[in-house]
């Protein structure tokens, strides 16, 4: 199950045990979006769903702080693959700008961490 609270300044969602925060910015600016919880395949369809609409919305590069994650899976880069397609087909950029180590770990693995910084 998926909720979505909306206030002037944060969107926050969240689905089982994950959270997700965006955090818009000024026009043209970058915004912040926060992840934390677990990242699975329960989940990552939420993960890839706000990252798709703050991309259409907000017009601008996605910052992710995933510091806070403490699991991920190949069902949640793919989530963030997907939406890293979506920001270079629009002209924008997503990228990871903060890891915990389960996420650092799955990038590496992956090698996938160079398509997001």
């Amino acid at each position: 199950m998926a909720a979505i609270v909306q206030d002037a300044c944060l969107e926050t969602a969240v689905a089982d045990l994950l959270e997700i925060g965006v955090t818009p910015a000024a026009s043209g600016l970058p915004v912040r979006v926060c992840v934390s919880g677990e990242v699975d395949f329960h989940n990552a369809a939420a993960l890839r769903e706000i990252l798709l609409i703050a991309l259409t919305v907000h017009r601008s590069t996605l910052l992710l702080d995933m510091r806070d994650v403490t699991f991920c899976d190949c069902a949640g880069i793919n989530a963030l693959l997907i939406a890293r397609l979506a920001a270079v087909r629009a002209g924008r950029r997503l990228r990871v700008t903060a890891a915990s180590r389960p996420v650092e770990r799955l990038l590496h693995l992956t090698a996938t961490r160079s398509l997001l910084t």
